[in-house]
């Protein structure tokens, strides 16, 4: 935790309201969001309960498993969960855009020009908080390697067509969630607490109801006074008025309620299965016979009634679960659009573009799903990317975000002041001289400015993102703590010319900041093809086609 964000959760405490930990939104929001409130079965995470999903706040869809330990039955879910969602994530892969770009001949080394496909927009699935992340994570590793009928060989438990399918988009939206700044899978209280401090812990901010009674205090009272009703406020009949935010489910709601409406399920579904286990034919039958099916026929008309019945009623104890989340998640998407989006977050969305093009058209390839686990390199270059994507996320946040860049001013990382003086200078070791002027910076800041650090300018010249020049590298040469400032001799972008070009230099009177860390992340060194790794490492050549983890099966 940053000193900021520590000196923002006293506030909180202080104020009884949250407080605020960003001038932007840092995630990119999609018009038309899907948002998924999952539920498991207490002490089986792998068995899916119930799930309330949609894109139409007022217009909430509930898949339920009645009988969550039924395999039949949650695969009937799967079917169901994969005929409502994936319509939704295919129907971004339609409009899509060229993107020039190059190739380089192995061989040859050539480089030639090609044109690829970018799809115009993706989509976004918002769940309540981490732990749905990992449900639907679950979800996807236990469904997409399932056989279908489809296959030359079902086995005993084919799944349904589309299940494996499903399984697949969960597993890449959930790895995908995984990479820094990404929005294709985002969940709920991991967004408001990036913008947002409470006045409680973190582990606290994972319920989101209570996270979000810091945003909306009851009248007269404090954040931490509502965030406690929210946790343990019951109604008449012992339900939590706001359960927690799934995949949990609340202990007592399980005792009260779910329990005896799967009985009620399961007694009346066993009712009706042993009325049907002995079926009778019309033929060469007396009166008698044809009065006892009648009264069977009827019998089994008001089994199926009572099935109807007890669906009925454990669709309602399930929503009734599940609608306070819901409209939780739809309360904190309302206080995440009030902020301005912040200036690169198109390039991160760009970057999310890129990944759901990639995996609809590996689909469309045929290509086999996603391993178990990793290969050597495909695990080193995930990890690569991660660390990139971290590094470049908090470059691009504190270049967008006063308050990101004032966490690294805490930490002596960058410095921000007034420019009082530009002094003209030279650098005539070469044959013909350069400019290397010294700004002179006063600062409140205490940045560890040891003479000869590099450092960077940020704001003005941030680069073509931000509107200014290219990005300016300078070296420390003098600090003087005791009167607040700072010296630096600019040693880049200011053109090719014997004078610094017109406005790459700030001028007396400018407010300016430099970082001591770069303003463009490093790439990572290349690594080697997965055929081309030693046996330490996965090899020799082809082993990984016979690996017992390169696929996985779930009978």
């Amino acid at each position: 935790m940053s000193l900021l964000s520590t000196l923002a959760r006293l506030e909180a405490v202080r104020s009884g309201r949250a407080e605020p930990l960003a001038t932007v939104r840092h995630r990119h929001l999609s018009e038309r969001p899907m948002v998924v409130v999952p539920l498991a079965a207490a002490g089986e995470s792998g068995a899916p309960l119930a799930v309330l999903l949609g894109t139409d706040r007022s217009a909430p869809r509930l898949h339920i498993v009645p009988q969550p330990l039924n395999r039949t039955q949650r695969f009937d879910f799967l079917a169901r969960f994969a005929a409502d969602l994936l319509p939704y994530l295919e129907s971004f892969g339609g409009e899509v855009e060229q993107i020039e770009g190059s190739t380089t001949d192995p061989a040859t080394g050539e480089k030639t020009q090609v044109l690829r496909e970018l799809c115009t927009d993706a989509p976004q699935l918002i769940v309540p908080n981490g732990s749905a992340v990992r449900h639907l994570a679950l979800l996807g590793r236990s469904t997409r390697f399932r056989r279908t009928a489809e296959d030359a060989d079902p086995g005993p438990y084919p799944a349904p067509t589309r299940v494996p399918l499903l399984g697949r988009w969960l597993t890449h939206l959930t790895e995908r969630a995984q990479v820094p700044g990404s929005s294709l899978l985002l969940p709920m209280t991991a967004l408001l607490a990036r913008h947002w401090a409470t006045g409680q812990s973190h582990l606290e901010d994972q319920h989101l109801a209570a996270q979000l009674a810091w945003h909306f205090p009851h009248p007269g009272l404090t954040g931490a006074q509502t965030a406690l009703l929210a946790e343990t406020e019951r109604d008449a009949h012992g339900r939590l008025t706001h359960p927690p935010a799934g995949p949990v489910t609340d202990p007592r709601f399980d005792e009260l309620l779910l329990a005896p409406a799967i009985t009620r399920h399961d007694t009346a579904l066993a009712a009706l299965a042993a009325l049907q286990e002995r079926p009778v034919h019309a033929d060469h039958l007396d009166h008698d016979e044809r009065v006892e099916q009648a009264e069977r026929a009827e019998r089994a008309e008001q089994a199926r009634l009572r099935v109807d019945e007890a669906s009925q009623q454990l669709h309602a104890v399930l929503s009734q679960a599940l609608l306070p989340t819901w409209e939780d998640v739809w309360r904190g998407l309302d206080l995440l659009h009030a902020l301005p989006p912040a200036a690169h977050l198109g390039e991160r969305w760009e970057s999310d573009r890129w990944s759901y093009t990639g995996h609809r058209d590996r689909l469309a390839a045929g290509e086999p799903p996603q391993p178990k686990q990793d290969d050597a390199v495909t695990a080193a270059r995930k990890l690569a990317q991660r660390e990139r994507e971290q590094a470049r996320l908090d470059v691009q946040e504190a270049l967008d975000d006063p308050l990101a860049m004032a966490e690294h001013r805490l930490a002596g990382e960058a410095f921000a002041g007034t420019v009082v003086e530009v002094t003209p200078d030279y650098d005539t070791s070469g044959r013909s001289p350069k400019p290397r002027p010294l700004v002179t910076v006063r600062t409140a800041d205490r940045p560890h400015a040891d003479p000869g650090r590099e450092v960077h300018r940020a704001g003005g010249s941030a680069g073509p993102a931000s509107g200014g020049p290219s990005a300016q590298k300078a070296v420390i040469v003098e600090s003087d703590p005791a009167g607040g400032t700072v010296t630096v001799r600019v040693l880049s972008g200011m053109g090719r010319k014997k004078e610094p070009e017109p406005g790459s230099l700030p001028e007396p009177g400018d407010r300016i900041v430099f970082t001591l860390f770069e303003l463009t992340p490093r790439q990572s060194a290349p690594l080697p093809e997965p055929d081309d790794t030693p046996w330490t490492h996965g090899g020799p050549p082809g082993a990984a086609d016979h690996s017992l983890t390169a696929a996985e099966e779930w009978e």
